[in-house]
């Protein structure tokens, strides 16, 4: 939570009725995704100083232009598997569901 220079709670960072974001709580949010965006898996920063200071928000690497995902940060095998898998829930159990779901319903 953060602190005002009174030592209270900070509510700038919401809006009049205490549920949604102000403008300024929207614009470090925003700051945050798109940093967070840009952070390769495994190295992602696990907090934020909340300061509205535009000089925070990180560029993207030239030698990587890109959005960091599970795949291009390394953490999966890179070969896309494109061969027939099995579903994990047979068909059938699917209608038998929903049916059942009908039947109890109804009752």
């Amino acid at each position: 939570l953060l602190l005002s220079q009174n030592g209270k709670p900070d509510l700038s960072f919401f809006a009049v009725d205490c549920f949604h974001f102000s403008v300024r709580g929207y614009a470090e949010m925003a700051m945050a995704l798109w940093n967070n965006m840009l952070e390769p898996v495994g190295e992602k920063q696990t907090y934020n100083n909340f300061t509205y200071d535009r000089s925070k928000l990180k560029c993207p690497d030239p030698d990587k232009p890109f959005l960091s995902t599970v795949r291009n940060s390394g953490f999966r095998n890179s070969d896309l598997n494109l061969g027939k898998t099995e579903p994990s829930v047979p068909y059938w159990a699917v209608i038998v569901a929903a049916v059942a779901g009908v039947l109890v319903g109804s009752l």
